[in-house]
């Protein structure tokens, strides 16, 4: 998967893309390959307390920063939340401690 990620990455680059969506898993190789300028933004990005639910390649928000990701895509976890504006702070505090 990493391959053809970074394959997609640099026909986006090359066609003067300024950065891909792609899975968290695929950050790194594509930053390192494709430049730190390069913007990445990863949805399936989910916070320690939220479930994985139907995704299967996740990352917490921690992770997916410290991997490099420039922008997290984060869904289900606060839009579903009873008070999405409490699953947003806790997002951030959850950020703030790591």
């Amino acid at each position: 998967m990493a391959e053809q990620a970074l394959r997609l990455a640099f026909l986006a680059r090359d066609s003067g893309l300024d950065g891909v969506v792609c899975s968290p898993h695929e950050i790194e190789i594509i930053k390192r390959e494709c430049g730190g300028d390069f913007l990445v933004v990863t949805p399936g990005i989910r916070p320690a307390w939220a479930a994985a639910q139907d995704q299967k390649r996740i990352m917490t928000p921690a992770e997916a920063i410290g991997k490099g990701a420039d922008y997290l895509v984060i869904g289900r976890p606060i839009t579903g939340a009873p008070s999405p504006h409490e699953a947003f702070l806790r997002v951030l505090a959850e950020l703030e401690e790591s």
